[in-house]
């Protein structure tokens, strides 16, 4: 995975799209527990991408990745409950879920190849 890859490119829109829905949440709806659980995980996707680009061996750069799809399912998590407590409408709710399950597949498809060629 290189510097200008996919995965980050994509994670860093998630993750802005994620720290709007935070302001949303807060501003908007009075929201503070979920918002608050959903700006750590839906950030951190990226992040951890970002810092197995620079990792120093094989398996810190397995183990970085392995974070971010941690991190991945948890947002997917909060996102789901956000629908089902009717802070996020469907549509809203299913925008997001559908962007963090392609950051997901592209993860689990990364940490396939990595782990093939350790």
């Amino acid at each position: 995975m290189s510097q200008d890859s996919v995965i980050l490119n994509k994670s860093l829109k998630f993750a802005a799209r994620i720290v709007k829905l935070y302001q949303y949440l807060s501003k908007e709806k009075h929201e503070t527990v979920i918002s608050k659980q959903i700006i750590r995980s839906g950030t951190s996707i990226g992040a951890n991408a970002n810092e197995a680009v620079y990792g120093v061996s094989k398996a810190e750069f397995i183990a970085k990745l392995q974070i971010s799809l941690k991190e991945t399912a948890e947002t997917e998590y909060w996102l789901k409950l956000l629908v089902m407590s009717e802070y996020l409408t469907e549509a809203e709710g299913q925008s997001l879920i559908d962007d963090c399950l392609e950051i997901k597949r592209m993860l689990v498809s990364d940490l396939k190849t990595a782990r093939e060629n350790q």
